[in-house]
């Protein structure tokens, strides 16, 4: 199979979807690997070690040229005409992003397998799993920065000083970005609530985290108690596939102290702060109310070596998959198929189909295959 490896565009995208280790293992299979010149040089892989895997360095025309298109981030609209008839596997978060990317997906019949609803046999998503952790991480970097007096902040420095606790973190979500944003803030010292769905997992964050964490049921009311002298806000709030809901009011951020921060790391989804907006790394942050956004909609971007290993490990076996088998891999894997977006000009993805409007479109991919 012909296979292109696509160099991102995206704004500050420093990430890549194949090391050159994964190119040789491919190629070693007798596939052939063109790599977009300079793909990788940013995530630091060269073009040379790319060359000795036995990858072919190309255009970007010529990558995208392929049976199967691996990249990191959705197709940008200047992407648009490269789509055809192929495999792209990326992350696409059609629900959060113009409608108008579903509408070329499906008007060139372009398999779209989107790694953000991949799932693996236990139900959990092993492809956004790796940088929702990055992200969850650096959420609290980035909050605690921006917190800074020089940066509009309100100057409250996160963490232990001298044994007495600084700054109060409130963590809307509990799944994979909410627990490491919350490890982060604990492990500095940060008062630290977590507001979920689960009361069950209570115990164990508590074990998992630190003894400190308050865990709370996500309730408009109490999260609107919460906010209003939070220091930092974290939004982690997932629906797979879908937008992510609006947890956060406009009338709550009203109630924030001025310098808070909000970081919004469901905006790859939509967002679930009602003020939130996307922004890059160009350009990270704005203020309403008094309040400083950070919604940057490509966060592990930001850290691209760590990113890229981390998350090729996930999907280097998936990649082989469609390498060796096509669309046909996902007959023996239920979480494969999942993962289909788009397929022969419908919607595979009920919960993308349902938030464009387009329910029409949509057919599960088990009746089309």
């Amino acid at each position: 199979m012909k296979i292109g490896v696509i160099k991102e565009i995206k704004n500050k995208e420093n990430r890549v979807g194949l090391t050159p280790d994964g190119a040789r293992r491919l190629a070693q299979l007798g596939h052939e690997i063109r790599i977009d010149q300079g793909a990788g040089l940013e995530s630091g892989f060269s073009d040379e070690e790319y060359v000795q895997a036995g990858a072919r360095p190309v255009s970007t025309e010529q990558a995208w040229h392929s049976d199967l298109v691996v990249k990191v981030k959705e197709p940008l609209a200047v992407e648009y005409p490269f789509l055809r008839d192929q495999i792209v596997f990326t992350y696409f978060h059609l629900a959060g992003v113009t409608p108008t990317l579903t509408e070329t997906l499906l008007e060139r019949h372009t398999t779209a397998i989107a790694y953000e609803t991949v799932e693996d046999a236990a139900g959990r998503l092993p492809l956004l799993a790796p940088m929702s952790a990055v992200a969850g991480n650096m959420a609290v970097t980035m909050g605690g920065y921006y917190l800074g007096k020089p940066h509009g902040g309100k100057g409250m420095l996160l963490g232990d000083v001298l044994g007495h606790s600084y700054g109060k973190v409130v963590v809307i979500g509990d799944g994979v970005v909410g627990r490491h944003a919350a490890r982060a803030a604990a492990g500095m010292g940060a008062q630290v609530l977590i507001f979920g769905r689960h009361p069950e997992r209570e115990s164990g964050l508590k074990q998992e985290i630190s003894p400190s964490i308050r865990y709370l049921l996500s309730e408009r009311e109490g999260i609107a108690q919460q906010l209003r002298d939070a220091d930092l806000v974290v939004g982690g709030v997932l629906i797979r596939g879908a937008k992510a809901p609006r947890l956060v009011t406009e009338a709550m951020v009203k109630t924030m102290q001025p310098g808070s921060v909000i970081v919004d790391v469901s905006i790859d989804q939509g967002g679930c702060v009602e003020t939130s907006h996307p922004t890059s790394h160009s350009d990270p942050v704005f203020r309403v109310h008094g309040v400083t956004h950070y919604c940057v909609a490509n966060m592990p971007g930001a850290y691209p070596r760590t990113s890229t290993l981390a998350l090729t490990t996930a999907t280097f076996p998936y990649v082989q998959s469609l390498a060796e088998q096509g669309i046909g891999a996902v007959r023996p894997d239920p979480g494969l198929a999942r993962g289909v977006n788009t397929f022969g000009g419908h919607i595979t993805c009920e919960a993308v189909a349902a938030d464009l409007g387009l329910l029409s479109r949509y057919r599960g991919i088990e009746s089309i295959l």
